[in-house]
């Protein structure tokens, strides 16, 4: 039987999540968040030892995501995102199915390049442009956001380096990067890739054949791309800021590289993601003195304040009694075999991240974990299973990632309206099938690689 304050925290935290999906008179997530971590701490649930070691938590990954957000907003400021779409429409050649994989293609190499948060901040505006210049009716842009966004969300899965609390994960189980890929790449891949097949045929027919062939010409002066003679076609890239372009460019790959170059000598992952930022705003100031405000007017600060919120309710769970209850009702299971371990940890991970969201959920799952007496591979194995259900199985509600709320955001920004539930319509059909194909390639890769 359950104590009453596990009851208590159960109910308040069920209560914010339904609160958050109904969304009254249009109310924001972090309302409800707000009052429940406001609720969980006055009551004592949550002591203030635990709200400043949520705060540590939180604010390197937010600091590193509000620096990637800073990045992707000077990009766009200068047109590269323009410039992508210019070059992605003129590669497709009026057909809309090729167009429609090779928008996935970028959203996967862009997580895979950068990291989840940060292929979603690069890629939605990107989108946004081409359906735009291609002037698609919502219902044929609807295919395209949608799956970019779940393509490369789930992209982090294949290399830890890609989801920041992947990499945090890593050292509670002593997995290595190398040992992580050598593990975890194939089934994942073979999973998202399954996903993309599956997107593609459930929207088959809302993607057009053709699309409009336009004659397309740059003009820098006003960061616009206008329709042109198709003689003068060639000239289109002439007006182009290319110094400028190659050198944020140069910095943001910097910035990522280092992120993975100067980590390993503990250096936090937000100060290396903060310098190149404000190296970045520096450089755009300095060659077209163009000031910060913008970038702080469009960086979606509210999200942040959703990652606290969640985390403190979250840890209130903990407090009263859930990783217990976890170890105690999944340890049987999971100790049996491997295949358990993969279904049964991935299938819970994907649960649990769907109603506190991934970041959180990783913690627990992966704490839960350790606390449960497993051989050293059967851990890994159980932690792989978790990295799956979180980076793929959370992607079955908007609340599962983080980088899904920001896509939200984005598009909110841009007077594109996707509901929740036509949302969910989608990944409850394509995330399923693809989640399980990952957690049985994740079982028989290593069956097969040990």
């Amino acid at each position: 039987m359950l104590d009453s304050q596990l009851l208590l925290m159960i109910v308040t935290f069920f209560a914010v999540i339904i609160i958050m999906l109904w969304r009254p008179l249009g109310m924001n997530e972090t309302i409800p968040t707000s009052a429940g971590a406001a609720l969980v701490l006055l009551l004592g649930i949550v002591p203030l030892t635990d709200v400043m070691n949520i705060f540590n938590i939180v604010s390197g990954a937010s600091l590193t995501i509000l620096s990637t957000i800073m990045m992707s907003i000077v990009l766009d400021s200068i047109g590269f995102f323009k410039w992508i779409a210019f070059n992605i429409i003129i590669r497709s050649r009026g057909s809309g199915k090729r167009l429609f994989f090779y928008i996935i293609l970028l959203c996967f190499l862009m997580t895979m390049f950068f990291n989840n948060d940060g292929s979603i901040l690069i890629t939605t505006p990107i989108i946004i442009h081409i359906m735009t210049l291609l002037k698609m009716k919502p219902k044929q842009a609807f295919p395209y956001f949608i799956s970019g966004a779940l393509i490369a969300t789930a992209a982090s899965a294949p290399i830890a380096v890609s989801n920041i609390s992947n990499l945090i994960a890593l050292k509670i189980v002593g997995l290595s990067l190398n040992s992580y890929i050598e593990m975890m790449f194939i089934p994942s891949l073979a999973g998202i890739a399954l996903i993309a097949l599956l997107l593609y045929l459930y929207f088959k027919k809302d993607i057009p054949n053709k699309t409009p062939f336009l004659h397309l010409k740059w003009n820098q002066t006003s960061n616009t791309i206008k329709l042109d003679h198709p003689l003068k076609l060639a000239e289109s890239n002439e007006e182009v800021d290319w110094r400028l372009f190659k050198v944020c460019l140069f910095v943001v790959v910097l910035t990522r590289a280092s992120f993975f170059a100067l980590s390993p000598f503990g250096i936090p992952t937000e100060w290396i993601g903060l310098s190149g930022a404000f190296l970045l705003l520096f450089i755009r100031w300095y060659r077209t003195k163009v000031g910060v405000l913008d970038v702080f007017k469009k960086t979606p600060w509210h999200v942040l304040l959703f990652a606290f919120n969640m985390y403190v309710l979250v840890y209130g769970l903990r407090n009263v009694g859930l990783n217990h209850l976890i170890v105690e009702n999944l340890k049987g299971f999971v100790m049996a075999n491997h295949f358990n371990a993969s279904m049964v940890m991935g299938l819970f991970l994907t649960l649990l991240s769907n109603v506190t969201n991934n970041l959180p959920a990783v913690m627990i799952g992966t704490l839960s974990i350790t606390e449960m007496g497993l051989d050293h591979q059967t851990m890994q194995i159980a932690y792989l299973a978790n990295v799956i259900g979180s980076d793929i199985g959370a992607l079955l509600t908007p609340v599962g990632t983080l980088a899904t709320l920001i896509w939200m955001f984005l598009l909110k920004k841009h007077s594109i309206k996707i509901t929740w539930g036509q949302y969910m319509k989608v990944t409850f059909i394509v995330i399923p099938i693809g989640l399980v194909a990952s957690l049985l390639f994740l079982y028989l890769w290593n069956i097969w690689l040990f």
